[in-house]
C-alpha cells in the first residue's frame, strides 16, 4: 500500500508539473499575443498619423459655429488700375477709394480680385489685354478697408517673369496679404489664416481661367514662380489644401477666378468646381472673371458666389459698370445672413446707390439662383 500511495503521489506530482507549465505557456501566449495587437495599434496609429496628444490642433474638431461669435465678411470683384484709375492712384492713392470705403472697412474682412501685376518694368506677354500697376496699388487698397487680396487671376503675371519678379518683391514688401501667386507653388496655394473673434478663418485663392499656352509658364510649381491654378490636375493641390485645413479651422473660404465672359449663369464648369471644393471642406466660394453681377446663394450647408463682376475697373459702360459688394454674416461654418449690397461704376470707382435702382439689382441678384441652382 505504501508503494502504491508513492506512484499515486509521483503521479499527482508530475500532473501538477504539467499543469503548472500549461499556466505558463498559456500566460506567455497572452502576453505575445498582447503585444502583438499593441504592435498593430500602434502601427494603425502610425499610419492615421500622430496621437492627439503629440500632433498639432489639426486633430481637433472644432464646434460648427467656433467660438460662436458672428464676423462680416466682405467681398468685391475685378480691380485694377488702367485709364483714369491709374492717374487716380498717382495722384491720391489714399483717398481714391473713398466713396466705397466705409463699406469695405465696416466688415471684419473685407477682400477683393486684384487683377493686375504690380509692376513698372517686364516685357507684356502676347495676348490681347495686358495690366500693370506700381506697387502703391497695394497702399491704395489696404487703405480702402481691404483686409486680403488675389491675385491668381488671368492678368496676374501679365508683364512675363521680369514683371512677376517685382511683383513678388512687392508682395514681400507690403502689409496687404496677397493669395494666389507666389516664388513656388507652396507659397502661391498657401491659405491666409487669421483670427476674428475667435474664429478661425483660412483664406484660398486659385484662377481657373488661362489660356491653354499660358498654362505652363504661368503655373506655380515646386520648382516654378506662378499662380495657383485649378486648370487640370492642379486643382488637387487647392483641394489638398482645403482638407488639411478643414479640422483646425472654422470657417474656408475659396476666392477663384473662373466663368465665361459676359454670363449671368454659372457654366458647367464653374458649378463642377463648386461642387468638388465644397466636398473638400470649403464654406464659403466666391469669384470673379466674368464681368458680370451674377448671383449667389445656398449651395447645401454652403455657401457660393458665382460672379462679383466688376469693381475698380475702366470699363463701367452697361453692364460692365453694375457692381457692389457681398456681404456675409458667418458663424464658423453657418453663414446666417447674406445680402447684395449694389453700386455702380463712375470714373472707375464704385459709388452705392440707394432706392429703385438698388431694389432692382437686388431683384435681379435673387432671381438668377435659379439658373445658378441655388437657394436663398
Amino acid at each position: 500500500m505504501a508503494v502504491t500511495r508513492s506512484l499515486i503521489d509521483v503521479r499527482r506530482l508530475v500532473l501538477f508539473g504539467l499543469l503548472a507549465l500549461s499556466v505558463v505557456a498559456i500566460g506567455l501566449l497572452a502576453v505575445r499575443v498582447g503585444d502583438g495587437n499593441a504592435r498593430d495599434r500602434r502601427a494603425r496609429a502610425a499610419d492615421a498619423g500622430p496621437s492627439s496628444s503629440t500632433r498639432s490642433t489639426t486633430t481637433t474638431t472644432r464646434p460648427r459655429r467656433g467660438s460662436g461669435q458672428a464676423v462680416t465678411l466682405a467681398f468685391a470683384g475685378d480691380t485694377h488700375f488702367e485709364g483714369g484709375l491709374r492717374s487716380q492712384l498717382d495722384r491720391n492713392p489714399n483717398g481714391m477709394f473713398a466713396p466705397i470705403a466705409p463699406t469695405l472697412g465696416g466688415a471684419d474682412l473685407a477682400m477683393v480680385n486684384l487683377e493686375t501685376a504690380i509692376a513698372t518694368g517686364g516685357t507684356p506677354d502676347p495676348k490681347a489685354y495686358n495690366f500693370r500697376a506700381p506697387a502703391s496699388a497695394y497702399e491704395a487698397l489696404r487703405v480702402a478697408g481691404i483686409d486680403v487680396v488675389t491675385m491668381a487671376n488671368n492678368h496676374g503675371r501679365d508683364y512675363g517673369p521680369a514683371g512677376l519678379s517685382e511683383t513678388l518683391a512687392a508682395k514681400a514688401q507690403t502689409p496687404l496679404p496677397v493669395l494666389g501667386i507666389g516664388a513656388n507653388a507652396e507659397e502661391a496655394y498657401r491659405p491666409w489664416r487669421t483670427e476674428i473673434k475667435g474664429q478661425q478663418i483660412a483664406v484660398f485663392a486659385a484662377t481657373d481661367v488661362l489660356d491653354d499656352w499660358l498654362i505652363t509658364p504661368w503655373t506655380a510649381t515646386d520648382a516654378q514662380a506662378g499662380l495657383a491654378s485649378t486648370k487640370g490636375a492642379s486643382v488637387d493641390r487647392l483641394l489638398a489644401g482645403i482638407r488639411g485645413v478643414r479640422a483646425d479651422t472654422d470657417t474656408i473660404v475659396v476666392y477663384l477666378h473662373w466663368g465665361v465672359e459676359g454670363s449671368t449663369c454659372p457654366s458647367p464648369r464653374q458649378q463642377e468646381l463648386a461642387l468638388l471644393l465644397v466636398d473638400a471642406g470649403a464654406d464659403i466660394i466666391v469669384g470673379s472673371h466674368t464681368h458680370r453681377v451674377m448671383t449667389g446663394g445656398r449651395h447645401g450647408a454652403a455657401f457660393v458666389d458665382y460672379g462679383l463682376g466688376n469693381f475698380a475697373f475702366y470699363n463701367e459702360s452697361g453692364a460692365s459698370g453694375v457692381t457692389g459688394v457681398l456681404k456675409l454674416t458667418v458663424t464658423g461654418r453657418d453663414v446666417d445672413a447674406y445680402e447684395w449690397i449694389p453700386a455702380r461704376i463712375q470714373g472707375g470707382i464704385p459709388h452705392l446707390i440707394t432706392g429703385v435702382a438698388a431694389d432692382t439689382d437686388r431683384s435681379a441678384f435673387t432671381s438668377r439662383q435659379s439658373c445658378a441652382g441655388l437657394t436663398p
